[in-house]
């Protein structure tokens, strides 16, 4: 059965409904809060034309996309980007954990979406302690009707959420529903002595939670997870097929000793070359023909630049690669792999983002250690 009930009890069974938020999962009806229309897993539903398959999919542990390309219309073909979803229960709970909620707190939510996480915390704190701030005053408006089906009244802003809500500030939590580079510093201000939980990282690697406590000014913290959220809107790169940023342009030839299979399952590798290329990101594709050969893009933000390298079983110590445009993308991820190999490769749990007036700085095992990636070569 399809229910509340149902959807925390598979939480349960998970071992991830977290302590204290056991309630409103119980409490709170997703189905309120999710369109008749829908993505699951590029799959599309229609409440309408399958309301079992619907329903089954808004209760189980998985992300729902409620909104795709801002929600301007698609052509058929074009590509879709989900601009907007409801994320994976179990993620949600991930960070509200880390998030570490007690009941006196008023916490900012920056990222309104469907308005259900805002519901948890409603239910939890009492919707006169919930600010919630999204860019899209449609998906507002959703959110604020979604919460008040649900009996539950936090206060609602259309807004970018970057310069966080500072006519309700001070905040003791702040949490963020989207992926940041930048953790902005309007945000430390107005959570002079709490806790900020939010996805960062840049085109590369954005699979980190930053979890930073503030005091005196200054957040400082470190990373844990693996979230895989949608970008900010404010300053978000193009996103597309292959093809939109490959045009079969020839490039320059080259060869690597570099591994692109390991260093696509080498998540802290990963990390560490995204510091040095937050502009560009890469894609990790597999031949179907069961040859095990395979190719790892990378590529520019700006469409400018791509390079590719060759994964061919039993091809010894080099691997053929080609690079165009004016940045050779393969060389400064090489250089930034190198750069990690020297450091020892730390993994990613001995790194962490300090967040001043002077900017944001990730350090290595304690904040005096700044960590300085190459650039260019």
């Amino acid at each position: 059965m399809s229910s509340p009930e149902a959807l925390a009890g598979l939480l349960e069974s998970k071992g991830v409904l977290a302590e204290g938020w056991a309630q409103a999962v119980r409490a709170v009806p997703r189905e309120l809060f999710i369109p008749d229309e829908i993505e699951v897993a590029d799959v599309r539903l229609s409440r309408g034309e399958d309301s079992a398959g619907w329903a089954a999919a808004v209760y189980d542990d998985a992300p729902v996309t409620t909104q795709v390309n801002d929600g301007d219309p698609v052509e058929d073909g074009a590509y879709r980007l989900p601009t907007s979803s409801s994320s994976m229960p179990s993620v949600m709970l991930e960070m509200l954990a880390l998030l570490e909620v007690r009941p006196e707190h008023r916490v900012l939510e920056a990222g309104a979406g469907t308005g259900y996480n805002a519901a948890w915390l409603c239910h939890r704190l009492g919707g006169d302690r919930v600010t919630t701030v999204d860019i899209d005053p449609v998906l507002v408006a959703q959110a604020s009707k979604n919460l008040a089906a649900a009996g539950y009244e936090p206060f609602l802003g259309v807004g970018d959420a970057g310069l966080g809500w500072p006519g309700r500030a001070p905040y003791d939590r702040l949490i963020a529903t989207y992926t940041v580079s930048e953790i902005p510093y309007a945000w430390v201000e107005q959570t002079p002595r709490g806790r900020i939980v939010a996805p960062w990282g840049g085109s590369f690697f954005s699979h980190s939670y930053a979890v930073l406590d503030v005091a005196d000014g200054r957040a400082v913290g470190r990373f844990a997870g693996w979230p895989g959220f949608m970008r900010t809107r404010t300053g978000r790169p193009h996103r597309g097929y292959l093809c939109d940023f490959y045009r079969r342009e020839t490039g320059t030839p080259g060869q690597t000793s570099v591994s692109p299979r390991d260093l696509a399952a080498d998540a802290d590798a990963l990390f560490f070359i995204g510091l040095a290329l937050p502009d560009a990101w890469y894609l990790f594709a597999e031949a179907d023909d069961g040859s095990q050969e395979a190719t790892l893009w990378i590529l520019a933000d700006d469409r400018s630049s791509w390079a590719a390298v060759e994964y061919e079983p039993g091809a010894g110590a080099g691997y053929a690669l080609e690079q165009f445009g004016p940045r050779g993308l393969w060389d400064e991820a090489e250089a930034a792999h190198t750069w990690w190999t020297r450091l020892g490769k730390p993994g990613r749990d001995r790194a962490g983002l300090v967040v001043d007036t002077d900017g944001q700085r990730v350090w290595l095992d304690e904040p005096t250690r700044q960590l300085t990636p190459p650039t260019g070569v």
